[in-house]
């Protein structure tokens, strides 16, 4: 029986990326200067900002929030959706 020779499908790796220039680049973090009060959902310029073009919430990789700052942020939003003060 004939060796298994490599080929470029071994060499790239499980997921088939040729290196790492492929990456994503990161999508820059905001600053945390604001309250936990000012997190409401009739303040809606605040809440644009963690919300992506097509409406999905920011997860906290990319939000950069403590825990219980992304659970209210994600209250506020789903409120002011529902008060159809955003989309």
């Amino acid at each position: 029986m004939p060796r298994k020779t490599n080929t470029d499908k071994d060499k790239r790796g499980a997921r088939g990326k040729t290196g790492m220039s492929e990456m994503r680049t990161p999508r820059p973090k905001p600053k945390i200067d604001f309250t936990v009060d000012a997190l409401d959902f009739k303040n809606t310029n605040l809440l644009k900002q963690f919300v992506t073009d097509q409406g999905r919430i920011l997860p906290r990789k990319y939000t950069g929030l403590p825990a219980h700052y992304q659970r209210q942020l994600n209250r506020s939003i789903k409120r002011a959706r529902q008060m159809l003060l955003m989309k």
